[in-house]
């Protein structure tokens, strides 16, 4: 049986690192990946997001560690492509849905690659997960 394909969105990585609501499920799939239990993955223009935002609150030379540590002991598939199918369907979810660049790379590459997109950005993700073409995993609900 293969493996469950799991995608990290950087609002995901974000609750771990700053240990906010819905971190919790994101260190137990860390667990799993780290066991081979599953496939954990994130796009790097979503990595980008999680850059950006260490920079600004802690610092650039705390966001280079960070960001190392995601790419040398995370248990996290770092895609850094994109292939002619996720550039298709990025600009296809970005006119269709408005979304964010990232977002759109985001719903474009679970598309693709048959992922359960890992997230809390309900404003801009709910109304993807209700055309059914992708699903998600909530860390945390929506107020």
């Amino acid at each position: 049986m293969p493996k469950q394909n799991y995608l990290l969105d950087a609002c995901a990585v974000l609750a771990f690192l700053n240990g906010e609501k819905g971190a919790d499920i994101v260190k137990e799939l860390f667990a799993k990946a780290s066991h081979n239990e599953i496939i954990l993955s994130i796009n790097s223009a979503n990595l980008i997001e999680v850059y950006y935002d260490r920079i600004r609150k802690v610092g650039a030379a705390e966001a280079d560690e960070i960001i190392r540590e995601i790419y040398d002991t995370f248990p996290v598939f770092v895609i850094e492509t994109l292939n002619q199918d996720i550039v298709y369907e990025a600009a296809y979810f970005k006119t269709a849905e408005k979304m964010s660049f990232a977002d759109s790379i985001l719903v474009a590459t679970a598309k693709c690659t048959n992922a359960i997109v890992i997230t809390c950005d309900h404003v801009e993700l709910k109304p993807v997960e209700q055309q059914g073409q992708i699903s998600f995993l909530w860390i945390r609900p929506q107020f």
